[in-house]
């Protein structure tokens, strides 16, 4: 099998390959809200993100549901198997946090493509170490104890992951209602609608069709500095 990797989005290619025309990869599509894997089923695929967001969250034996990571497009997830070079469940609770498009592959196919091309070893690698960046600053995110912090902080990193410059600031590309948001940081949907309203009144955001603009990132992040 022969797994070329052209410049742009070289691990969509050489995911899409994997397996070789026999057993290509299966397309699946997933509702915002809906769930992609629980914790404790078996890791039996490897995931890659076509379009939208997938949020990774652990889940604790009291209920509580924190985030770990926000995924975007061209990220693998549920490849923790192939870490430990062990068979084992699902760790996180994998949903969808926007509509999305995903390819998925047999663990068994993704092992073998992975001792037969290194450059997809380090592709593999170049992408979780993104992926453990973002759940370091997610843990921050949530060490903070007063909820306007943990709201700017999380703005902030998705101003970084899924950010798209514009004239008036860095609009996040994500269509984000309250209600996820607040998923998302361990609040309320009050809660965070109070905190965006106080944002916007103090001209640090506007928001346009669910999709927020941070006018000042730096400006931003200085106020709880």
């Amino acid at each position: 099998m022969e797994l070329s990797v052209p410049q742009d989005k070289p691990l969509a290619a050489v995911f899409q390959r994997i397996g070789g025309g026999a057993y290509p990869p299966v397309v699946e599509a997933f509702d915002r809200g809906k769930t992609i894997f629980f914790p404790g089923d078996p890791a039996e695929r490897v995931y890659f993100l076509l379009k939208g967001a997938v949020k990774l969250s652990r889940v604790y034996e009291a209920g509580e549901e924190i985030t770990v990571a926000l995924l975007r497009e061209n990220s693998v997830f549920g490849v923790l198997s192939l870490i430990t070079g062990q068979r084992s469940d699902r760790f996180y609770h994998a949903v969808a946090f926007t509509p999305v498009e995903l390819l998925s592959s047999p663990i068994e196919q993704v092992e073998q493509a992975l001792k037969s091309h290194p450059d997809l070893s380090l592709l593999m690698l170049q992408g979780l170490s993104s992926r453990i960046l973002q759940t370091e600053m997610m843990i921050e995110t949530l060490a903070h104890r007063d909820m306007g912090s943990r709201l700017v902080s999380f703005l902030l990193i998705l101003c970084r992951d899924f950010g798209v410059p514009t004239p008036e600031g860095i609009r996040i590309d994500l269509k984000l209602s309250h209600q996820a948001i607040a998923e998302a940081i361990g609040s309320t949907r009050v809660t965070v609608t109070r905190l965006l309203g106080d944002l916007r009144q103090e001209e640090m955001i506007s928001i346009h069709k669910k999709k927020i603009t941070v006018h000042n990132p730096v400006a931003l992040s200085q106020q709880f500095a």
